[in-house]
């Protein structure tokens, strides 16, 4: 049976009314900011290839991972101080990704309009399937089935709706 929809807008519209406070009402939040999302990577050399040769986001570091000896954990710069971080768990056997709940839909890294027409030429050249959404943001997986996004809105905006 599929969702009521008016029903569904309604309590969205609720929710709003009820949570979120104008621009200069809202408390100052307790975070300085994400300091890193981390996803799990099968092959570290092809993620590296990915993120750093397709997507241009440098790869800063590579290090044994704390938690699990023989793991990596490395980190890629996506700008103004934000890190996009991977494990690999070797001898696991983890299963491909799964969009579940509680789990990652997608990361949307926003991109200077140029950028973001380059970067989607490099996708097209990579070979990687992508769907353009309104002129302003590109849909795509990485080599593991991860979600992600170029928009190119600056930050704290959405299709020219400030969102912060």
């Amino acid at each position: 049976m599929p969702p009521n929809l008016a029903a569904l807008g309604a309590e969205r519209d609720r929710i709003r009314a009820q949570h979120n406070r104008p621009a200069g009402l809202r408390p100052a939040s307790s975070a300085r900011g994400i300091h890193h999302t981390a996803l799990v990577s099968s092959d570290v050399e092809r993620t590296v290839r990915f993120y750093q040769d397709v997507l241009e986001f440098p790869l800063t570091e590579l290090i044994e991972n704390r938690d699990y000896p023989g793991s990596s954990h490395f980190f890629f710069d996506v700008g103004n101080g934000n890190l996009l971080a991977f494990f690999d768990f070797p001898g696991l056997d983890l299963g491909p990704y799964a969009e579940v709940l509680g789990g990652l839909h997608h990361i949307a890294i926003s991109v200077e309009p140029e950028r973001w027409r380059h970067l989607v030429g490099n996708l097209e050249q990579g070979g990687v399937e992508h769907v353009v959404h309104s002129d302003t943001s590109v849909y795509f997986k990485d080599p593991d089935g991860a979600r992600l996004e170029l928009i190119h809105d600056p930050l704290g905006e959405m299709y020219g709706t400030q969102v912060l």
